[in-house]
Parts: structure tokens; sequence; C-alpha cells
């Protein structure tokens, strides 16, 4: 931790309050339950697709991803953060499932797209992994933003943390996604003018070519955590509810266009942000203890670690509103739509409750220490069944065995992994760090994807032998091109029913 005076640390703290009165006053005090929940203005619009891409973008360069790109750069060079950036081209694909989900099946949010189609069980395991993803969230990003005030631990550590978590959570309350969305912009320019700064400070420091030859080529270099993240992008964007919820709320094809250049432009973001460890790596910085930027940063004077903690108060900013908001959307919505129950309370309030509880149950693992690093590559691993389930839907026929299958085998494997990874010594592929991770994602996708896909050709087997015909594939080209004349007839056609009125059906 850089020795704070009393002037430089009233500097500090002073931001942080400066913050959160600002995103106050740029959050929406009053939004209808469209605009609370889907992100609507007062006028019933949705969000405008520019807004969306801007939200996914500065939503996923969170405080979390930021400083794991920089330490895998240390650790790696550029090896490292090209690694780790290889999880946003998850963004486009992800992008590309719902664009076909939302065509094909008349998707409208992806709880109630499971609930239809694979019943009440597969929705409610579902809603259980991403409450485990929103959990993550609150306090991989808190701990980034405590690391910035005292070491792991410190009173001033938790107390950052806490305040931080608090002026998120008062003025997600009141704007919901809508004022989530709002403040994204805010921080997403914050955030790509200080990036600039600092690299314009950082790296003319070293020979342009020693960034670019850093690192070596190998499995045992960091490779293997590149071939291992690409595994994870088949179903790493499916849990995350701050990407998926954005992926229902404008015209399908403008959602697309917005995931697919928030996509590209996170990939391109996460590798420049990595230089700040790679510097560190070309200089044989040590990073023990620590992250890259915090000890970057210390090695340039309080100015550059200044603006490194704005940037990671931004970036975690951004990605805490839409957690809480996504967790809003999930507990008050989405839930009580799987069971068919319509809440007595307003659901505005259910939405801020769980925010609030969720707030302080959140931060627990900050406070015990927890490894941030984990919180990515862990839930990556425990939902690698949910790939098949979405890219797959209507390309073989969709099964409630098929889904059970692979989303406990990814899950089953995730949580070994995490309390036992020696048990899962066999898998290794490499003798490298992340050997562990290649060959559990590895041999755990093949996995899942079978469990998938033999159930489901197995019943359109049956089927056939039975005479039936298949009503799973969703809508044909041409049927599609019938209702797009007819939307085109009868105006914009981007209406689209409320995810909890769809009754659940089963498959």
């Amino acid at each position: 931790m850089y020795g704070m005076d009393s002037t430089t640390g009233i500097f500090f703290w002073g931001f942080l309050i400066v913050y959160g009165i600002v995103m106050f006053l740029l959050s929406p005090k009053t939004v209808s339950l469209g605009g609370f929940f889907k992100g609507e203005d007062k006028h019933g619009r949705a969000a405008n697709p520019w807004m969306i891409t801007a939200s996914i973008f500065i939503a996923w360069i969170f405080a979390k991803s930021v400083t794991n790109a920089a330490n895998m750069g240390a650790q790696f060079g550029i090896v490292g953060g090209i690694g780790y950036a290889m999880y946003w081209l998850c963004i486009p694909l992800t992008g590309f499932a719902l664009y076909r989900l939302r065509r094909r099946f008349g998707a409208t949010g992806t709880v109630s797209f499971l609930t239809k189609h694979y019943g009440v069980a597969a929705a409610l395991c579902f809603s259980a992994a991403i409450l485990v993803r929103l959990f993550n969230e609150v306090w991989s990003n808190t701990s980034v933003v405590g690391a910035y005030y005292g070491d792991s631990g410190s009173a001033p550590f938790i107390v950052a943390a806490l305040l931080f978590t608090a002026i998120t959570v008062g003025y997600c309350c009141w704007g919901g996604m809508r004022g989530s969305i709002i403040t994204d912009i805010a921080q997403a320019a914050l955030f790509a003018v200080l990036l600039i700064v600092v690299l314009v400070w950082v790296v003319p420091q070293d020979n342009p070519v020693d960034y670019v030859t850093s690192g070596v080529w190998s499995l045992e270099g960091g490779v293997d955590f590149i071939i291992g993240a690409g595994l994870q992008c088949l179903s790493y964007g499916f849990h995350d509810a701050v990407l998926t919820d954005r992926g229902f709320i404008c015209e399908e094809k403008k959602m697309l266009k917005s995931f697919v250049v928030a996509g590209l432009l996170g990939f391109v973001a996460i590798v420049l942000f990595s230089l700040i460890g790679v510097h560190a790596y070309v200089n044989g910085m040590s990073i023990a203890g620590s992250s890259a930027p915090v000890v970057v940063a210390q090695s340039l004077g309080i100015v550059a670690f200044f603006l490194m903690a704005v940037i990671m108060i931004a970036t975690a900013g951004s990605t805490l509103d839409s957690t809480f908001s996504s967790l809003a959307k999930l507990t008050a919505r989405d839930l009580p739509g799987i069971l068919g129950v319509t809440p007595q309370t307003n659901p505005r309030i259910i939405g801020i409750i769980f925010m609030v509880v969720f707030g302080i149950v959140g931060n627990l693992p900050m406070i015990m220490g927890a490894n941030i690093i984990a919180a990515t590559t862990i839930s990556g691993t425990m939902i690698m069944g949910l790939g098949p389930i979405f890219l797959m839907h209507g390309v073989v026929k969709p099964t409630k065995v098929g889904f059970q299958l692979a989303f406990w085998i990814g899950m089953v494997l995730g949580i070994v992994d995490t309390v036992a990874p020696a048990s899962l010594g066999f898998m290794n592929i490499g003798q490298g760090t992340y050997a562990n991770f290649l060959g559990v994602n590895l041999w755990g996708a093949i996995a899942c994807w079978a469990a998938y896909i033999v159930p489901g050709l197995i019943s359109q087997s049956k089927d056939r032998k039975n005479g039936v015909e298949p009503t799973w594939k969703g809508l044909s080209k041409e049927e599609l091109a019938r209702l797009d004349a007819e939307r085109a007839k009868g105006g914009c056609g981007e209406a689209m029913p409320e995810a909890d009125e769809l009754a659940p059906t089963g498959a």
C-alpha cells in the first residue's frame, strides 16, 4: 500500500465521496418499472443501442478484470494479457446466440426461455448459478477498490470497500437498470480517458519491441490459459446476467451490433491495460502479495497511483451497479415468473431489499481476503455445461435430461476443482501454471457437450421412428421472412412480452 500522509489521504477519500455524489446526480431519481428492470426511458422507449454498447463495454471492463489482466501480463508478458482478453470474445458469441434464440424461438429472457423449454427445475438451477456469479462480482470488485486504500484485511481496505458498496447500492435503488446504463456511459468515458493517460505515461518507458516480444508462447508460458479461456468462452457469457439482460432490451439486430462492437473494443482495451503488467514483467518488478497495477503505480509516484485508483473505482462501479440491477430483476421478476407467482409487494421494493442484502453478504469473501482471479476461473469452470444448452438448442432436440446432465457435469467438476484440485490432476495438460485449468475445461467441455447432444439425438431418433414431426426447430427461414414483413408493415415491431408472461411448459 502506498504510504499516505494526511493530505494525500484526504484527497483519496475525498475523491471516493465526490464520485458517489456525481453518480447520485447522474442516476435518474424516479423511473418506471420498465426503466427499473429493463432500462427504458421515461417514455417507455428501449435504451439506445450505443448506450447498450457502452454499458456492456464498461460493465465488463471491471476492476477485477483489469487487475487480473495486468497481473497476467506481469506473470506471462503479452501472452498473459492476450490470454485474459480471450474472455471478451464470448460477448459477440453470446450476442449471436441470443439473437438466434430471440429470432427463432421468441425468447424474451434467459430464465423464461429455460422455463418454457426445459422446465422449472432447469430455470431454478440456472438462476442459482447466476446468483453465485452475481455474488462473486460484489466481493471481487470491492476488493480491488479497497486495495488502493490499505492492505488486504486492514481497516482502511475494508472501510473503503464497504463505503464504495454503499454508494453503488444507494444510486441503484433509485435508478435500477436505467440508472446503471446512464452511469455506465460516464464511467466508460472516464475509463477511456484515464487509460490513455496511464498508457502514455507507462509504455514509453520501455522499448515497444520488448512489449510485443515479452513472454514465451508455450503451454508453460501461458498458452494453457489462452486455450482454457477460449474453451470457457463457449459458455461464460450465458451465466452473466449483466450481459444477458442487455441482450433483450432493444431490437435484435441492434442488440447484436452492440454485442459485437462491445466485445471487440473490450478485447483491445484489456490487451492495452495488460501492458501495465507487461511493464512490470519487462522490468523484473515483483508483484508478490500485491497486484500489478498497484505495484506499477507506486513505482511512478502518488499521481500515477491516484489515477490508477480512479480507473479502478470507475470500472468497479460500472460492474457493481450492473450487478445490483441484474440481481433486482432476477429476484423480483424472473424467480417469481419461474414459479408462476405474482408478488403482492411492489417488485421494486423486493429488488431493493435483495440489493441491500447482497451488498452486505457479498462482501464477506472480501473481508476474508479471497483471491479475485478465482471469481473468474472457478465460476467459468462450473458453468461449462451452459454452452451446448444455448448454442445447440434447436440444432438437436432439447431435452430436460440433456440440460441436467450438461449442467451438473460442469457444476460438479467446478466444485471439485475448487475444493480438491489435486483429485483432478489426471486431467492436467502440460506442466504450466494452468495445466489443471486447461485439462479440466477441455475434457469437461467434451463431456458436457456429449451429455447434452446424445439425449437429444436419441429422442430425435425415437420421434422419427414414430413419425412425429419435429416442432422444436423454431421458426423456419420462410416464417422469419414473413414475420419481418409483418413487422415492417406494422411499425418497429420491437415490443416484446414480459418474461413472466411466458407460462412454464417444459419440453
